[in-house]
């Protein structure tokens, strides 16, 4: 009897604590799904002026979601980025509970500049909005609105050189730290107004200099502080500063990108092909396809370590390659194809590139810029 009094009595106590449990669980609350909000904006065109930094050039509205919680813990993602991206490389700004946000003309210059877009020129740039519970669930995207923006410029960290011109020298370089340096090759090039760029031969464990004026030693760019291990493949530099630059470790080619506009400086190996000579064959040329081609009229003067120029007379509707040794067909530089029209203008070559180079369509005297600094080339008529 004992043993059915304690069953019935470990009965009771179960069905007393399931009932219980039912008595603290009540109905889920059930929410209804909110709607993806819709978004516009202020205007349709961005392009301050330095000027009006601080004040707001574009504001930003969007409806609400009607999420079926408190509107004030609601979360939104506001997202720019480059037109075509698909967002991938986007920029976001996150609030709780806006309906709006503004972006001064500070704020978006940033944005633009971050991603390397050139003073000037206007881009179009997406934006949409993100909304969702504050936990992230559910997620809403808007409509993607394009607004077309124009980075404009701002003062340079570092001022560059009044000169236009910018010299390497140093134990690092093959001209030691006589001044002047020989040039054209230990000089920089010209890539536009706030960034140089040059390829050296540079002696691994020792120094440099970089110099506004050749020959002159009054002004220097150099770095606060030169036992900063990773100097030697880029950093902060500025005007006058205490220590040379170290170079790198190991002896090679490499390309020194100076940008005056965030005041840095990189250093990486260069693999590409730098020629120490520059000639140009083809039916476009006086020459035509004959090779070697006749000189000194085809071939290119070197300006600086990376740019070649030369003016010639090219009869129109033909091509032309150019080549890094005169009477040597085993190399050249040439582009992948040349059906692209603006080509004949100017564009990017590769090195032994299957196509050669579209001359323009009319007949007459063209200045050729060659660069290796970006494997860039530009025709213009005189």
């Amino acid at each position: 009897m004992k043993y059915f009094a304690k069953l019935s009595f470990l009965a009771v106590l179960l069905i007393g604590f399931f009932t219980a449990c039912e008595k603290k669980v009540g109905d889920l609350p059930y929410y209804q799904p909110g709607t993806a909000v819709t978004l516009s904006s202020s205007s349709s065109t961005v392009a301050a002026a330095p000027a009006d930094s601080s004040k707001v050039a574009l504001t930003l509205t969007w409806s609400n979601p009607k999420y079926s919680v408190d509107s004030s813990t609601v979360k939104y993602i506001v997202e720019i980025d480059s037109s075509g991206r698909n967002f991938s490389k986007s920029v976001s700004r996150t609030l709780s509970g806006a309906l709006t946000t503004s972006f001064t003309a500070k704020d978006l210059n940033a944005i633009l500049l971050g991603y390397g877009f050139s003073f000037g020129v206007a881009y179009d740039m997406n934006i949409r909005i993100t909304s969702s519970y504050a936990n992230n669930n559910e997620l809403l995207r808007s409509n993607v609105i394009k607004v077309k923006m124009t980075p404009y410029k701002i003062p340079p960290k570092v001022t560059p050189p009044a000169s236009g011109r910018l010299f390497i020298v140093g134990s690092a370089t093959a001209g030691g730290w006589n001044n002047p340096v020989p040039a054209p090759t230990q000089e920089f090039t010209k890539i536009d107004s706030v960034t140089y760029g040059g390829i050296f031969n540079l002696t691994g464990g020792n120094e440099y200099l970089l110099l506004p004026v050749n020959g002159d030693w009054s002004h220097k760019f150099s770095v606060a502080d030169k036992t900063v291990a990773s100097l030697n493949a880029g950093g902060s530099f500025g005007a006058d500063l205490n220590d040379n630059i170290p170079g790198p470790a190991t002896s090679g080619r490499y390309k020194i990108i100076v940008d005056f506009q965030a005041g840095k400086f990189t250093v990486t190996p260069y693999t590409g092909v730098l020629p120490s000579n520059l000639f140009i064959v083809g039916d476009a040329t006086p020459g035509g396809w004959n090779n070697p081609v006749p000189v000194p009229s085809q071939q290119f003067t070197q300006v600086n370590s990376t740019q070649f120029e030369l003016a010639l007379s090219l009869t129109g509707g033909k091509q032309y390659l150019f080549l890094p040794v005169n009477g040597d067909w085993s190399h050249k530089f040439a582009v992948p194809d040349n059906t692209i029209p603006s080509l004949k203008a100017g564009g990017t070559f590769a090195y032994d590139a299957s196509s050669n180079l579209p001359g323009p369509d009319a007949s007459g005297n063209y200045k050729f810029v060659v660069r290796f600094i970006d494997n860039s080339y530009t025709v213009t008529k005189q």
